[in-house]
């Protein structure tokens, strides 16, 4: 199973009780610490192009869920310097307007339309994370379409390229919803922990923190190759 961090805020705040945020000097110290290991971090459609063609040792795959603005002027510079990718999976319906669906969290502005198209020419990857941010899981038929299939044509109309990535809020996922992923025509989608749908349909992450410095992150690494070598949950 590749190896892939699940990020989803960068920028400084005194407040962070969902535990979503980095602050730029760690994402900083994290990047670095991939480079200085000659690992390289790459969007998750470099990643899966890479593994089909046996070449993806020293690939890492970086992710940031709902689309923050703060991937524009905290991630992207950062990611640039170092030569790496990332992909960032957006919320459709929400472009331009803020995390709607933390209620009592700090808010967050997302990126609008033009910071989206901006960050997919400076060779980084958008996904789409569905249309509005609700939990796919019990959703009607005609909800999940929209949530899935609407979010994909939205952001290609909007970008002018294929989406071919999903991300599933909150990491909710089971057998019909990895389904519908796959009818909408995505290629892979990630979710966050092993279930048994777990695949190219659902790929889980490694939670990345403010508090994961060179020794968290080291133990993270080596805790992934361990539970996947024994096939382990």
């Amino acid at each position: 199973m590749p190896y892939v961090l699940m990020y989803h805020s960068v920028e400084k705040c005194d407040s962070d009780p969902l535990h979503i945020t980095v602050s730029p000097a760690r994402f900083a110290q994290q990047l670095r610490w991939l480079d200085d290991r000659r690992l390289t971090g790459v969007s998750m459609r470099d990643l899966l192009r890479a593994r089909a063609a046996g070449n993806a040792a020293g690939l890492v795959g970086l992710t940031f869920d709902d689309g923050y603005a703060d991937f524009i002027g905290e991630v992207v510079p950062v990611l640039l310097r170092l030569r790496f990718t990332a992909t960032v999976f957006v919320v459709s319906g929400l472009l331009g307007e803020h995390n709607v669906w933390d209620a009592g969290a700090p808010r967050k502005a997302l990126m609008d339309a033009e910071g989206v198209r901006w960050a997919a020419m400076q060779g980084m990857e958008v996904g789409s994370h569905s249309a509005g941010h609700r939990s796919l899981t019990g959703l009607g038929d005609a909800d999940l379409r929209h949530e899935v299939a609407d979010s994909k044509k939205a952001l290609e109309d909007a970008l002018g390229l294929e989406v071919s990535g999903f991300c599933y809020p909150y990491g909710h996922v089971a057998e019909r919803e990895a389904e519908a992923v796959r009818r909408a025509g995505y290629s892979y989608a990630c979710a966050i922990w092993r279930s048994p749908v777990t695949g190219t349909h659902a790929l889980p992450r490694t939670y990345v923190g403010e508090r994961d410095g060179a020794l968290r992150l080291w133990a993270k690494r080596a805790r992934h190759r361990v539970r996947w070598a024994r096939g382990a949950r």
